[in-house]
């Protein structure tokens, strides 16, 4: 029987690139070799796309030329969310070295052929991408957002993860609040601003933030992950600056009131759903981070960062995050997989959901496969049950009609 070729495809140009590189060897590295053929698939910061018999190795540090080379990416080197043995070939990948194209395979469907010149024209059809399935480790703007997701559609390969609707409006955090609010979730309060406004009458955009919020507030672009560009404001003086903060990285800013308020920290409790129609949720697990609250850095780059699986919670409280996290999932019509994050106020321990991450961070030790570890599903069959799912969105999308 034929190994499926799965296109593990990684990088990309938003700011989680590096995180996206730790995520993709860690796929490669525990993926079943037996039954699958891995095709690795990269996409530079500059946007463009590699694929190379020599990716697995470089993924996993051992082109020392290579990676000596590709130095410049030293953030990729401090990452601690990942396989550590990963980060050198992570630096290669950031910085674009030239690639080898794996042989194209015998059987032919659906593909992706890279750009040729019009010499190269004839010779396309032996450059071709051709999998049966696109893995998209890919994180972020133009990862996570729906946009990669549509081209895989256009093409006509069947890939893991959310569609594009459901990665759109998982990306899109005023659109899922939106969503989250139509189907009666419990949310924060929050405020949406655009940059325009916001440049145009900054004092008018504070009077509205602080006429519907009480501070502290978290600050965030609306399209982002990684808590890129998040910042907690205490009072006045710190809004405006964390708005021109956020508005780096996005043409939309939300501004939620912070659970607990000036006194408490929110507890922030994370729960990993696995599925397509019938989703099913982990047991749920909480961070306890090392600074205020779970910013890039105590994420990705400061040790103290605390994950406590399964988290301290009643029997009913576990069930109804469980719950309200299948609820989170279906409200913005995910697939696959996603984490879904919440905020529990310390004193009442009322739960609201936060957000909901359509490709979360996927390395052995990140929380969405440990949450899984934890409920009984080792990280190589997670990639599998992935994969397999798919496999099935795809063979159910191949019965619509789109003519009459």
């Amino acid at each position: 029987m034929a190994k499926l070729r799965v296109g593990v495809l990684f990088g990309g140009r938003s700011g989680e690139h590096e995180v996206s590189l730790l995520s993709a060897a860690s796929v490669v590295n525990a993926i079943d070799k037996t039954k699958y053929q891995v095709v690795p698939i990269g996409i530079t910061k500059d946007g463009r796309w590699l694929t190379a018999e020599h990716a697995e190795r470089l993924l996993q540090g051992k082109e020392e030329k290579a990676a000596s080379e590709g130095a410049r990416s030293t953030e990729a080197a401090h990452l601690r969310a990942g396989d550590p043995e990963a980060t050198p070939g992570a630096a290669v990948l950031a910085s674009g070295e030239s690639v080898v194209f794996p042989p194209e395979p015998s059987r032919r469907e659906a593909g992706l052929t890279p750009f040729q010149s019009d010499a190269a024209l004839r010779r396309a059809s032996d450059r071709a991408i051709n999998v049966d399935v696109i893995f998209p480790v890919l994180h972020g703007t133009f990862g996570e957002d729906g946009t990669i997701q549509g081209l895989l559609e256009l093409a006509d390969i069947a890939y893991v993860g959310a569609g594009v609707l459901g990665s759109s409006a998982g990306m899109d955090k005023d659109i899922m609040k939106s969503l989250f609010r139509a189907a009666a979730l419990p949310i924060v309060k929050h405020v949406t601003v655009l940059r325009s406004e916001f440049e145009r009458e900054p004092r008018k955009a504070r009077k509205l933030v602080e006429s519907k919020l009480k501070y502290p507030v978290f600050v965030k672009p609306a399209n982002l992950g990684s808590s890129v560009g998040i910042s907690k404001a205490h009072d006045a003086r710190e809004l405006g600056p964390a708005i021109v903060e956020a508005a780096k990285f996005d043409r939309k800013i939300v501004i939620e009131e912070g659970v607990g308020g000036k006194k408490n920290k929110a507890r922030e409790i994370e729960c990993a759903v696995l599925g397509n129609d019938d989703p099913k949720a982990s047991i749920a697990g909480e961070i306890v981070p090392c600074k205020e609250f779970y910013d890039y850095d105590a994420k990705y780059l400061l040790e103290g960062s605390e994950a406590v699986i399964p988290a301290k919670l009643t029997k009913a409280e576990m069930k109804t995050v469980q719950g309200l996290a299948i609820a989170a999932f279906q409200a913005v019509d995910c697939s696959g997989l996603a984490r879904v994050d919440f905020l529990m106020e310390p004193k009442s321990r009322k739960i609201f959901v936060n957000e909901i991450n359509t490709m979360p961070g996927f390395t052995a030790i990140s929380m969405y496969p440990k949450l899984w570890a934890a409920t009984g599903v080792t990280y190589p069959d997670l990639i599998d049950r992935l994969i397999q799912l798919g496999i099935e969105r795809h063979e159910d999308r191949k019965r619509n009609q789109y003519s009459r």
